[in-house]
C-alpha cells in the first residue's frame, strides 16, 4: 500500500478526554486497527472553540435546518461562537488534504445521521445534522464521511474505507501524473473496482475518457473526478460482485482445468448463496492470477483496493 492516508476525526474517538462530562468515545478499530495505515487530524468542535472540559451539554434547538445549538440547562446560546470557529477550522483543514473524515454519532457538532433537534414547538425531531459535520460536507462535498458507530456494520465499513483509499490513488495520480495518459491508466487499473459500484457510471467514466482530447485537463479530471467518487459512493452487492468475478473467470478460459472451472464455479454458487464471505473467492482468484500470469488483472485493484489486515472482505 501507498503512504499512510490522512483522515479527518473526532478527537474522542482517539480516546483523547474531551466529552462534556470529561470522558472519551475510544474506538479501537480506529486507533489500532485502520490507525495502523492512516494519520489522523483530529477535531473537536466544542474545546476548539472554546468551551471548558467538564462543561454543560448542548443540544440543537429549532428548525432542524438551521439550528441553534443551546446548553441544555442554562439555555445559553452556543451557536454564534461555534460558527465563528467553524469558518476558521474549515479553511485550516483545506491544507491537510484529507481523504476522508470520521465523526462521532449522536453529536450535536460532529454527528452526521438522525441527530435530535428539539423544537420551539415542543417535539423532539431525529432528523438534525450537528453544525460541524454539516458546514464540513458542503464545504468538502468530495470527502467520504461516515459516522463512527455505523462503521460496526461490515457492509458499510468497508464502502468507507474502499472510498476513502481509493481517494488517496486518485490524489497520488493529480499528484504526480496530471496527463491523459495516467488518466486512461488509472481508469484501466481501477476498471472492475469501478464496475462492483456501478457499470452505468464506469460507462459514463469510459466516454469522458475517450473525449479527452477534446477537453481542458481541469475539466477533464474534475469531471473524472466526480464521477469516481459518485460511483464509488454506491455500495457493492453480491449480485454486482459476482458480475465482476464471472467477468475476472473469463480472463482464464484458455488455462484452468474442468476440475478448477468447476472448484470456481462452486465457490462462486456458495457466496452468492452465503455460505462464503467475499474473501474466499477473490483468494482463489488471486491464486489464478499468479499461477497463469495473468498480467492485466494484476493491476486491477479490485483484487486488492485496501489493507487485507483490515479483513473487510472476511464477512458475510
Amino acid at each position: 500500500m501507498m503512504t499512510p492516508i490522512k483522515l479527518g476525526i473526532s478527537s474522542c474517538l482517539l480516546g483523547n478526554q474531551v466529552r462534556y462530562d470529561g470522558g472519551h468515545s475510544h474506538d479501537r478499530f480506529l486507533t489500532q486497527t485502520l490507525g495502523l495505515f492512516a494519520t489522523y487530524v483530529p477535531v473537536c468542535p466544542e474545546v476548539e472553540c472554546g468551551m471548558p472540559i467538564p462543561r454543560e451539554a448542548v443540544r440543537l434547538v429549532g428548525d432542524p435546518e438551521n439550528p441553534r445549538l443551546v446548553t441544555q440547562k442554562t439555555g445559553i446560546d452556543k451557536t454564534r461562537q461555534m460558527q465563528d470557529w467553524i469558518q476558521g477550522r474549515l479553511k485550516d483543514l483545506e491544507q491537510e488534504d484529507l481523504c476522508g473524515f470520521i465523526f462521532k454519532g449522536k453529536s450535536p457538532s460532529s454527528g452526521l445521521y438522525r441527530i435530535r433537534v428539539y423544537g420551539d414547538d415542543g417535539m423532539i425531531r431525529k432528523t438534525g445534522t450537528g453544525l460541524f459535520a454539516r458546514a464540513f460536507t458542503r464545504h468538502f462535498p468530495r470527502i467520504p464521511v461516515e459516522e463512527s458507530g455505523r462503521l460496526c456494520d461490515p457492509g458499510i465499513r468497508e464502502n468507507f474505507i474502499e472510498q476513502i483509499f481509493s481517494l488517496q490513488r486518485w490524489r497520488q495520480l493529480l499528484g504526480t501524473q496530471r496527463t491523459l495518459g495516467g488518466l486512461v491508466t488509472f481508469h484501466t487499473v481501477n476498471k472492475l473496482l469501478i464496475l462492483s459500484h456501478s457499470q452505468d457510471i464506469y460507462r459514463q467514466m469510459g466516454r469522458l475518457v475517450a473525449k479527452g482530447k477534446q477537453q481542458t485537463p481541469d475539466h477533464l479530471f474534475d469531471a473524472y473526478e466526480q464521477l469516481l467518487l459518485k460511483a464509488l459512493a454506491l455500495k457493492t452487492t453480491v449480485k454486482k460482485n459476482i458480475n465482476v468475478l464471472q467477468h475476472i473467470m473469463g480472463y482464464f478460459k484458455r488455462n484452468l482445468t474442468n476440475g478448477e472451472k468447476q472448484e470456481l464455479l462452486a465457490i462462486f454458487d456458495q457466496y452468492v448463496s452465503g455460505y462464503l464471505p467475499l474473501i474466499v473467492p477473490i483468494t482463489l482468484i488471486r491464486h489464478y492470477v499468479m499461477k497463469y500470469d495473468q498480467p492485466w488483472l494484476k493491476t486491477q485493484t479490485y483484487l486488492n483496493p485496501h489493507p487485507f489486515e483490515l479483513k473487510l472482505r472476511n464477512y458475510f
